[in-house]
């Protein structure tokens, strides 16, 4: 899994580079046909952004969160991203 990270009017630090990871170290063990990921992190204001788009094999989901502490946007991004990669595993899965 191809993880990139990018900051928009923010600096990303190591510890946030590891924390990302770390989460979707999580998603991996759920669906392990995730390809790559493409995750923005941005301050606008007083409002901290993460956004991610996840490469599946055969789909493209993407999610997005805003609150005003990085760490639980990062957190409520993932949790979206693992509702719609186990509803789309459910899609994809054999209905016998």
């Amino acid at each position: 899994m191809q993880v990139s990270i990018t900051g928009h009017h923010l600096e990303v630090t190591e510890s946030l580079k590891t924390y990302v990871d770390a989460k979707f170290e999580k998603l991996a063990r759920h669906f392990d046909n995730v390809t790559d990921v493409h995750v923005i992190l941005s301050v606008e204001k007083l409002v901290q952004k993460a956004e991610a788009t996840l490469q599946l094999s055969g789909a493209k989901l993407f999610a997005e969160d805003h609150q005003e502490d990085m760490y639980a946007a990062i957190d409520e991004m993932v949790d979206k991203l693992d509702r719609q990669i186990t509803k789309h595993k459910e899609k994809t899965g054999s209905h016998r």
